[in-house]
């Protein structure tokens, strides 16, 4: 796990008490591994107290020890998907100071997505969609896009000062736009198996960051 994305949103922590033991590290591990496999596979709604402790092979004691109840185990599972997709996209990103280092980001999103045959979507994208109405969630997903934001806006600050360009206004701007972009695109990709999507909304993205970076 990338060590920069330790420092996790304060809306995705449990407010039960986190494990004091390498033992009991290993259970709470086990529980949110299963929990989050369940919930990519049916969805956050249509997982269960009951089927998580079944798939995790913990006692009920075990998972209410660690949870207070499924919207702390949910909030865990935001956590450990933002945990895997800002770790992914943090070391393309985190040393990214071209224009051809962004189109070499994009060939890496696309191979990625077209080694799953597109199938799946965004985890983060996937919870968005069915958790975004809940307050908790909501919160916690959003910090975790903004995060995911900040590695485009760091990015694009390098590459401007690489080509000695003058600092833009509208680089946060930018870095929506190209997660937006994104997230379009693997939505498509995943409802038309195809990365062709994708390949269209990162491409017209990367021009339009191109452009108004003067580059």
């Amino acid at each position: 796990m990338n060590k920069n994305v330790t420092a996790l949103p304060k809306a995705a922590l449990s407010n039960t008490a986190l494990p004091k033991t390498a033992r009991g590290a290993a259970t709470r591990a086990r529980i949110v591994d299963a929990a989050t496999q369940l919930v990519r596979a049916r969805g956050a709604a249509n997982t269960t107290i009951d089927a998580v402790i079944e798939a995790s092979k913990a006692s009920k004691s075990q998972v209410y020890h660690y949870f207070a109840d499924k919207d702390e185990l949910v909030l865990a599972v935001i956590q450990r998907q933002a945990e895997c997709v800002l770790g992914t996209h943090e070391g393309l990103l985190r040393k990214l100071n071209s224009l051809a280092g962004l189109r070499r980001w994009r060939d890496a999103v696309v191979e990625l997505t077209d080694q799953t045959n597109c199938a799946g979507g965004c985890p983060l994208g996937s919870l968005a969609a069915e958790l975004s109405e809940t307050p908790r969630t909501r919160a916690a997903l959003a910090e975790s896009f903004a995060r995911w934001a900040s590695y485009f806006e760091a990015a694009f600050a390098r590459m401007q000062s690489r080509a000695a360009r003058a600092p833009a206004s509208d680089l946060k701007e930018l870095s929506e736009a190209m997660l937006a972009s994104l997230q379009g695109g693997l939505l498509l990709a995943q409802t038309l198996r195809s990365t062709r999507p994708l390949e269209l909304a990162l491409d017209m993205a990367i021009d339009h960051v191109a452009a108004r970076l003067g580059l």
